[in-house]
């Protein structure tokens, strides 16, 4: 059975499809009105950071010749999406730094101020459906709130059942500590939430964030965990699902 499994894997990595992309991962990042222009800015800035860490960057760069594939957009209402970064593989620092310095030099948009987590769900499913050559897809979804407009995740997560994709969640405490400090209430009850309305597929996960300033640190802990997860049991389906 070993052997077997070993020389599925080798022929799943041989591949065309799996030359291509071993991993597509689109960053969906809250922009709704609950966001303020410093919390907009620790966001972007945080995930350029954390996407140059050196664990980070050992981990997406492991196998330059099926490489990681990234995207990132912003989300609020139902009607407001917008693609930061298009489709890019990432084969080498420079192409890492690339999207850093894209990210940090964004400026904000005029956003529509609703929170529209389903449809930022779907927005992103449809991005991973152009990719469905990687071994692997993953939405992850940064937000501060519960879902106020437009579909509800409950519904788009039905909907996504069967796509195969994987939804991670990343959720930030973002109350002020100056009216009262009540992140650790609001970040249970939205952890709770994302992990029952939002997030999909096997090994599916929150990571949490105690308010954007700690975004950076959360945002490298996910992506860790995500780009360490691909396993032998990802790669043979490509090959039927033969037994």
């Amino acid at each position: 059975m070993i052997t077997r499994a070993l020389a599925l894997c080798c022929l799943a990595l041989g591949s065309p499809a799996a030359a291509q992309c071993r991993q597509a991962l689109a960053l969906g990042l809250d922009v709704s009105g609950s966001v303020d222009s410093n919390e907009y800015r620790l966001q972007l800035d945080g995930l350029a950071a954390a996407l140059q860490r050196p664990e980070v960057e050992r981990l997406i760069l492991s196998n330059p010749e099926a490489p990681v594939r990234i995207s990132v957009f912003e989300w609020s209402e139902a009607g407001f999406q917008r693609l930061l970064v298009g489709w890019t593989d990432i084969r080498s620092p420079t192409d890492l730094s690339g999207i850093a310095q894209r990210l940090q030099s964004t400026r904000r948009s005029s956003a529509p101020q609703g929170t529209a987590v389903g449809s930022a769900m779907q927005y992103g499913a449809d991005l991973l459906d152009t990719q469905a050559a990687c071994w692997k897809r993953t939405l992850d979804l940064s937000g501060d709130g519960k879902h106020n407009v437009g579909l509800h995740p409950r519904e788009a997560k039905s909907q996504l059942q069967a796509t195969g994709i994987t939804i991670n969640g990343l959720v930030i405490g973002a109350d002020d500590p100056s009216t009262g400090d009540k992140r650790y209430v609001q970040i249970g009850e939205l952890s709770a939430y994302y992990n029952a309305w939002v997030i999909l597929g096997p090994g599916a996960f929150v990571e949490t964030a105690l308010g954007f300033e700690a975004y950076e640190d959360a945002m490298t802990r996910k992506l860790i965990r995500e780009l360490d997860s691909l396993t032998l049991s990802q790669v043979l389906p490509l090959n039927g699902g033969s037994q």
